[in-house]
């Protein structure tokens, strides 16, 4: 008994050994690794998926997000009233609406929105400010740019002759052609 196990175990291996060409030799098996979706919920993944373009097996995340708060179901038949070139525009809108809804379980994406649009406020009154500042220091330097222009021009055509008198002491200058400016500035030292 033990001698004819012994027959047909070598004949059935010699029976499945591959003696045929290589171009007739089965091809393997595909497998289908399930996408993210299918993977979370535990069933199979067959060819007219909806969830497969748009949560592939390598994003489990990206599906746990959405399904947490749409849940499985919503987010099928919100893919199924689009068409393909809107789907996945809505599953990044989702996943984006699920990520600000756990962060922001009140507000969610309404919040965010919100406090950008506080932000852009700030920053445009923030740059008013800086501009308004820019004008003033522009304004103040040409002010200051015509008065020296002025103060050069009134200079270049009025040249007063300065003499030092013998009687003043060292380190004073008088000037007789300037209308007794030099008393003025004489008085102006002595009250510093």
């Amino acid at each position: 008994m033990n001698s004819d196990n012994t027959n047909t175990s070598s004949s059935s291996s010699t029976s499945h050994s591959p003696t045929s060409s290589p171009s007739s030799t089965p091809s393997p098996p595909t497998i289908l690794v399930p996408c993210a979706a299918c993977k979370l919920l535990r069933r199979r993944c067959g060819d007219k998926c909806v969830l497969a373009p748009y949560f592939p097996p390598n994003e489990p995340l990206k599906f746990t997000i959405a399904h947490r708060v749409f849940g499985a179901s919503n987010i099928i038949k919100s893919l199924q009233e689009l068409s393909e070139s809107q789907r996945a525009d809505a599953v990044s809108s989702m996943v984006y609406e699920a990520n600000a809804r756990i962060r922001d379980p009140v507000y969610g994406s309404a919040g965010v929105v919100c406090r950008l649009q506080k932000q852009v406020a700030e920053l445009q009154a923030h740059l008013a400010r800086t501009q308004a500042d820019l004008l003033h220091v522009k304004t103040h330097q040409a002010n200051l740019l015509a008065l020296f222009s002025l103060d050069i021009a009134s200079s270049s055509s009025f040249t007063p002759q300065l003499a030092i008198a013998p009687s003043a002491s060292p380190g004073f200058i008088l000037d007789d052609d300037c209308g007794g400016l030099g008393s003025i500035w004489e008085e102006q030292l002595w009250t510093c």
